[in-house]
This record gives structure tokens, C-alpha cells and sequence, in this order.
């Protein structure tokens, strides 16, 4: 098996994810993609984010969450190797579709419901969270 690097950002409003679909692809993932030659995760991760959604990233304000691996959704016999980023919206910033994106989608991490399937690495980025939502809150 092959192994592809990436960056994905992890982008969360009102308790929803965003998600996005590349044209001619069947499955929506993080915001993202493949590290051009020597470049690093973070300057990456501001690349993508400006080309996919119009998103000005300031790398001092990502949180990485950690490297994470799953089968790639778009390409057989390949494994994605991902740096992981926390990202926030500006207040009253709208992200679009821009570039290769065909949609973006907000969705329920309990509840991912979409009109594609959602790439295996972005239901294990999203597991955590929706276990969190669904604990039994307990006071003191």
C-alpha cells in the first residue's frame, strides 16, 4: 500500500463539522490536502484552507491535534497520513466552496448524514466528539 501525506483541518461551528467533496469524488472530508514538495504541515494547512474555502489561516492560532492514519477515500490501495489541525472561524466569516470543491456540508458528529459517504479518517476525527455528545452529563 501507498501512503499519501495530507493536512485536514478540523473546523467546528455551533457544535457542527464542516466537511467538503472534491469534484469527481464520492466522499466528504475535512478541509485539506496534500503536502507539495518540502513544504511543511502548517504552511499546508493555510494553503489549503485559502484555496478550498477563501479562509486566511494565522498558523499562531491552529491547535494540532496529532497525526492520525485511515484508508484514503479517493484513492484504492492508498493509506492517508494526516497532520491535524484545530481551525476557527473568524466571527462572520462564511467558508465556499472554491477550486477543486464541488460542497461543503456542516454536520452532527453524532448524526453524520450526508449525501455522499464520509472518509473513514474524518468518522475517526469525528468519533471522540460524538462520544462526548451522546455521555450522560452527571452533576456534583
Amino acid at each position: 500500500m501507498s501512503t499519501v501525506h495530507v493536512v485536514a483541518a478540523v473546523i467546528v461551528r455551533d457544535g457542527r463539522f464542516l466537511l467538503v467533496r472534491k469534484r469527481g469524488t464520492s466522499a466528504f472530508m475535512q478541509v485539506g490536502g496534500k503536502l507539495e514538495a518540502g513544504e511543511e504541515p502548517l504552511t499546508a494547512l493555510a494553503r489549503e484552507c485559502a484555496e478550498e474555502i477563501g479562509l486566511v489561516v494565522d498558523p499562531e492560532t491552529v491547535a494540532p491535534l496529532g497525526r492520525f492514519s485511515a484508508p484514503a477515500a479517493n484513492e484504492p490501495d492508498h493509506v492517508v497520513v494526516a497532520d491535524v489541525f484545530a481551525v476557527d472561524l473568524p466571527a462572520g466569516f462564511e467558508p465556499e466552496p472554491r477550486a477543486e470543491l464541488a460542497e461543503l456540508v456542516w454536520i452532527d458528529p453524532v448524526d453524520p448524514v450526508t449525501t455522499h459517504p464520509v472518509a473513514a479518517l474524518s468518522l475517526e476525527l469525528l468519533e471522540p466528539v460524538a462520544r462526548r455528545a451522546q455521555a450522560p452529563s452527571t452533576s456534583i
